[in-house]
């Protein structure tokens, strides 16, 4: 079916889109653009050779206006009065298309308006979502809407009154026992087996390590912006992935990049607190071991504040954010965050006779 090879294409831009790069990213002046919380507009008698992908922002695309390429948004509204030759993927938004688009038009949670002037050479596909079509508005594909259908309910007869029953027993009490005892005894387990695993990963891996460190001490905010899109993207890549069959195995794989992200990303952390330590009682540790103390404390305190009833779970959030962000950013310590140069490798002068 066209929408799952849709569905295929949107995620590879998504994916595209999840890079670390600059906030707008283009290959060149004519050919992808991808703009992260940003608006964008093609204005009329231009034309863009090449996808536009566009993640926290509204684009337009004028009347007069080509685009050569796939259009993919998340999160905005997106409108369409000139001609697309490509298909057009709109995630949690609104579309409204009064122009020519010769492809395949895909919604997930959003709404789709086709006016009396548009024209929609191909299938039309809506998950979870609503298309609202005007007269005049032609569509040359099949057209498939995944709403959840109305169902109307018939009216209750009138029921007679019901007598009284005496001496109904009261509802009994539910009483939930929670033993604190091993919820910190399970904060107290998770933390040693991390801490064990990182002292295992400074072995081999202290270099990424140090780089994820880095990014997440350096740039904390733009790590957590780069964590959230991941927890919004990957999962939604799974998603799409299971449904084409084909590629359920590596869908499997892919779900395993989220925890290893945050184990990554947690050792990362916890062997800054482990140095920051050592330097502040004036003590030098061995690397294994001032990593696998960091590690310990850090995750004993996200677990022990995660214990606070209501509010608990923010702080552990915004931890797995921005380490997770981190990990993103340096490919797991493969390469430098963004902006940041790699230090210059200084040559020994050897010493004048």
């Amino acid at each position: 079916m066209k929408a799952k090879i849709i569905a295929v294409r949107v995620m590879l831009l998504l994916a595209l889109a999840a890079l670390p790069t600059s906030q707008v990213f283009a290959q060149s002046p004519g050919g992808d653009i991808i703009l992260f919380g940003q608006n964008y507009t093609l204005e009329s008698d231009e034309t863009l050779d090449g996808s536009l992908a566009v993640v926290g922002g509204n684009a337009a695309i004028e009347e007069g206006a080509s685009v050569n390429g796939d259009v993919v948004l998340v999160g905005g509204n997106l409108t369409i009065a000139g001609d697309i030759d490509g298909d057009v993927a709109l995630v949690g938004g609104n579309l409204t298309v009064s122009g020519n688009i010769d492809g395949d038009v895909v919604i997930v949670g959003g709404q789709l308006l086709l006016t009396e002037t548009a024209v929609v050479d191909g299938d039309v596909a809506a998950i979870g979502g609503n298309v609202e079509k005007e007269p005049g508005a032609e569509i040359t594909g099949n057209v498939t809407n995944n709403a959840p259908p109305m169902i109307n309910v018939p009216d209750v007869p009138k029921v007679p009154n019901v007598p009284d029953v005496p001496n109904v027993p009261g509802t009994p009490e539910v009483r939930v026992n929670v033993n604190p005892f091993w919820e910190i005894a399970s904060v107290l387990g998770r933390a040693i087996a991390v801490a064990a695993i990182g002292m295992l990963l400074t072995l081999f891996l202290q270099p990424q390590l140090e780089r994820v460190s880095d990014a997440v001490t350096r740039q904390p905010f733009v790590a957590g912006g780069y964590g959230l899109l991941a927890v919004i993207v990957i999962p939604m890549a799974i998603v799409f992935m299971a449904i084409t069959i084909i590629l359920i195995p590596i869908a499997l794989i892919t779900a395993l990049i989220l925890p290893l992200a945050w184990l990554f990303g947690m050792v990362a952390l916890g062997q800054e607190v482990g140095d920051r330590f050592t330097k502040a009682i004036n003590q030098t540790w061995a690397p294994v071991l001032s990593t696998g103390f960091g590690t310990l404390m850090l995750v004993l305190i996200v677990g022990f504040i995660d214990l606070i009833p209501c509010v608990g779970w923010l702080a552990s959030f915004l931890v797995t954010l921005v380490v997770m962000g981190g990990v993103a950013m340096t490919w797991f310590g493969a390469r430098n965050p963004p902006g940041v140069m790699p230090a210059p490798i200084v040559e020994e002068v050897p010493p004048t006779s």
